[in-house]
């Protein structure tokens, strides 16, 4: 493991930390493949409900690491690397059933915005900035931003953060639904993890099934909407999480989920 990506468990809470501060967490190849392996054994990991993913040194993200880029940059050898360690890290972050929530407290800029677009649920402090900025280097989006951005603030904004490639302040991003709520930056982590062992302690099948409808609805039509909800709930009816939710709402008590 390298010393670019820290991860660490919180009870049920896999947190991974970008740790290249001196660069605002600038991403590189070895870096985003840890990223991919990473999120992918925690997919298959019983003991993890709930990840959050964020940087150190008061940076989220800044997007690619352009000194250290030469490789990526080849027009010989783009094609391949955006496949395998971009695009192949965003489908890593879209693919997990489990919560992904992303603590952008500072800026996430280029395909570290991108990045956290991936990500289920963003939460931001008065630190956050956002912002599309690869028409500044001469580039568009490439982390699924064209995809995730109009689906959250509309065609028209999308289009104006891409073309302009400027960066939105915490407020803004708060007003437009791309963090769902601003903490204080003191205790912006603490308060992160309590929100996610709050999301870890509930129905692992629920959040996958949720998780496929929402997403599943944003690709295809309302009957092919309907249909996964129709599949998800026969499913999530015959599960023993389900007869735990019923038990403890007539106990009075808090359920003890446990994925099956």
């Amino acid at each position: 493991m390298s010393d670019d990506l820290l991860v660490r468990d919180e009870k049920a809470v896999r947190i991974f930390t970008l740790n290249r501060p001196a660069t605002k967490n600038g991403l590189t190849l070895e870096l985003n493949q840890y990223l991919i392996d990473e999120f992918d054994r925690a997919a298959t990991d019983r003991s993890v409900r709930c990840l959050v993913l964020m940087g150190a040194g008061g940076s989220f993200c800044s997007g690619l690491d352009l000194k250290a880029a030469a490789s990526i940059v080849d027009p010989e050898k783009a094609g391949d690397h955006l496949d395998r360690y971009f695009h192949g890290l965003i489908r890593a972050v879209r693919r997990i059933t489990k919560p992904v929530v992303a603590l952008v407290d500072g800026p996430a800029a280029g395909f570290g915005c991108d990045l956290a677009l991936a990500c289920d649920i963003r939460l931001g402090t008065a630190r956050t900035r956002l912002g599309e900025s690869f028409v500044k280097r001469g580039l568009m989006p490439d982390g699924g931003g064209t995809f995730h951005l109009p689906r959250i603030v509309g065609v028209a904004k999308a289009l104006e953060l891409m073309l302009s490639g400027d960066l939105i302040e915490a407020d803004e991003a708060l007003r437009l639904g791309l963090i769902s709520r601003l903490l204080p930056t003191e205790t912006a982590l603490q308060e992160t993890l309590l929100y996610a062992e709050r999301l870890a302690a509930g129905a692992p099948k629920v959040h996958a099934w949720v998780k496929r409808a929402i997403y599943g609805s944003l690709e295809g039509t309302f009957e092919e909407a309907l249909s996964i909800e129709r599949q998800g709930q026969i499913e999530l009816l015959r599960s023993k999480d389900f007869l735990e939710g019923v038990s403890a709402f007539f106990q009075k008590r808090d359920p003890q989920f446990t994925g099956e």
